[in-house]
């Protein structure tokens, strides 16, 4: 099992075979599989607990609904652990929260119906099976809160949210062996004729020949006091949580204009709203500012295809409206890096899941354990950092939550 804590100077005299910087779900989830593949890991996070900043910020949603074949078959795995958690992990008193509510994209657009359709047919081909394409009569009959300007959508019902301080504290929980210090920061790594040979902190050294760059929207800076340099920027995103309004319907899925990208899903006698807005990359920061024009757009537009929000925005008092801001990791094509740092042997990058990070954390963390472990298997290939360098990168996924 995982311990936490802050470690004392005996700890830090005490190698490890791979050491993770960042302890949100990206580094837990590597440490968690690290750990299964029989090597020491110690995580590291500057902060006082473990998930507490982009990942405690997050809509806290799961998808499969892509349209890149690579991001389908990392959603569907990490989905999958997340229903079979107790049995993975072996923590049966471990509650995800798990709300396998569905993901309902809705269009309103005239080519809406063939849009949709063809994605559909795109998903099934590469293994989405129980992806569903429905008219925009069909929409409204399963989902009544959909408005009349629907003219199709997609559905699958085994999509959703959970909750993510259970998930990052129930994988720490199973590491086995793992050591999770928390107050610890990751100031430069020691190269010697082979590579990395530790890590130096600002509690003492570590000595290892493995080190994973898992943080987040800082993960630039991260690698710039390693000597590397990634492609990755942090971009500001909202989340509003509304309280206090009965008529949201608690059975609802997470709802997603697929023409905007603005998206609703119930949450606690409420619900969490968001939209990815354009916004130019910012610097990485622990305290991000808030927009408070940003609810009343959201509001606006999730009302176009979901007419009961027009109702209660007319009717919203502020303190029923909770917002707060976190940052995105980007790459060029929004999929993640997940790959050894060649220039550097022994550095290894999980990074740039630009808000896909929680649904794709399981399977991004077992595939960096099978690269620590010395293997290279194929699903690794559309996320390798070389991809940039050659110009062969993949199309951009969608931002949407």
């Amino acid at each position: 099992m995982g311990t936490i804590g802050v470690p004392s100077a005996a700890d830090l005299s005490q190698s490890a075979d791979v050491v993770i910087v960042g302890g949100g779900i990206i580094g837990v989830a590597t440490a968690f599989w690290v750990g299964r593949a029989g090597l020491s890991v110690v995580c590291l996070e500057r902060r006082d607990a473990l998930g507490s900043l982009t990942t405690a910020l997050s809509e806290e949603c799961f998808r499969a609904q892509f349209t890149e074949p690579a991001n389908i078959r990392m959603m569907k795995a990490s989905i999958e652990f997340f229903e079979r958690f107790a049995e993975v992990t072996g923590l049966e008193d471990c509650d995800l929260g798990l709300r396998q509510h569905g993901y309902l994209f809705v269009s309103a657009a005239d080519e809406g119906p063939q849009l949709l359709r063809e994605r559909v047919e795109l998903q099934r081909r590469h293994g989405l099976d129980d992806v569903e394409y429905l008219d925009g009569d069909e929409v409204r009959r399963r989902f009544p809160f959909i408005g009349p300007r629907a003219t199709a959508g997609t559905f699958r019902a085994r999509d959703g949210w959970l909750s993510t301080h259970a998930l990052t504290y129930g994988m720490a929980r199973a590491t086995a062996g793992g050591r999770f210090w928390v107050r610890t920061e990751a100031t430069g790594l020691i190269v010697d004729s082979h590579g990395v040979a530790a890590v130096e902190t600002n509690r003492g050294r570590i000595a290892t020949r493995r080190v994973v760059l898992a943080t987040g929207p800082f993960a630039a800076v991260t690698a710039a006091r390693f000597g590397a340099m990634v492609p990755v920027t942090a971009v500001r995103r909202h989340k509003v949580v509304i309280t206090g309004y009965p008529v949201i319907p608690e059975s609802a899925p997470m709802t997603i204009d697929d023409g905007t990208g603005a998206y609703w899903r119930p949450e606690s006698g409420g619900a969490a709203l968001g939209w990815a807005l354009p916004e130019p990359p910012m610097e990485p920061s622990e305290t991000v500012p808030t927009d408070w024009t940003f609810p009343a757009l959201v509001l606006e537009a999730v009302s176009e295809l979901s007419p009961l929000w027009e109702g209660i925005a007319a009717r919203l008092r502020r303190e029923q409206v909770y917002l707060s801001a976190g940052q995105y990791p980007c790459t060029p094509d929004n999929n993640p890096v997940i790959d050894a740092y060649d220039p550097i042997p022994g550095l290894y990058l999980n990074i740039g899941y630009g808000g896909h990070g929680i649904m794709a954390s399981p399977e991004g963390g077992r595939l960096m354990a099978e690269l620590l472990m010395g293997r290279m298997p194929a699903e690794v290939q559309p996320f390798r950092l070389n991809r940039f360098a050659t110009g062969g990168q993949a199309a951009r996924e969608s931002m949407v939550i």
